[in-house]
């Protein structure tokens, strides 16, 4: 149960991204839909293919496309507020990656697969949806740019497997986790820490 929250606040958060710039593309309802849809799925998407889940999750569970739904109609209702509240995307992006990637890792855990497998299952979850968000809205992703984003879903699984060898609560070392990611990447963008260029 304490799993499924987790992934349904992801998928909100990433839905509520996904609407964020697609309504700054000024993109119609059918367009905002796909790419909240895409922001969203995306990456568990991927993780599910990989791992041999099929169906994939959000095809034999009901609850993601509702929710899908719902975050998208609230966003497009209450936009100017969540502007208010947010920054950029950026908000909702970090709180997307921090969740999907402990998700992407109790997910590889629970096939028995190594634990650097389980954190790239994990960065995976995290940034393919964003990926393929950005590249249908026709920006660079941000995965590929300067900014600390992969690299704060890679500390977070460190961070997960590291606590998992003290006798800590499974949920304790989940939010722990996934405020690593989130602290690493708030931290980066606000003193511009970003890693080196290769030109």
């Amino acid at each position: 149960m304490f799993l499924l929250t987790i992934d349904v606040l992801g998928t909100i958060a990433f839905a509520i991204s996904g609407v964020s710039i697609a309504m700054d593309k000024r993109m119609d309802a059918f367009g905002v839909l796909i790419i909240a849809f895409v922001t969203s799925v995306g990456g568990g998407t991927m993780r599910d293919v990989l791992i041999g889940i099929t169906p994939v999750t959000w095809m034999t569970n009901m609850t993601y496309v509702y929710v899908i739904f719902g975050a998208t109609i609230f966003t497009v209702l209450f936009r100017q507020k969540i502007n208010y509240l947010r920054t950029s995307l950026f908000l909702f992006d970090t709180i997307g990656i921090a969740l999907y990637t402990v998700v992407g890792i109790q997910k590889g855990l629970a096939i028995g697969l190594h634990p650097i497998i389980c954190i790239s299952l994990g960065t995976m979850t995290a940034c393919f949806g964003g990926v393929l968000r950005d590249m249908l809205c026709n920006e660079i992703p941000i995965i590929f740019r300067k900014e600390i984003y992969a690299t704060a879903c890679i500390l977070g699984g460190i961070t997960y497997f590291v606590l998992s060898q003290f006798p800590i609560e499974e949920n304790v070392i989940f939010l722990v986790a996934g405020s690593v990611v989130m602290t690493v990447r708030l931290i980066a963008v606000k003193f511009k820490i970003s890693l080196p260029s290769l030109y």
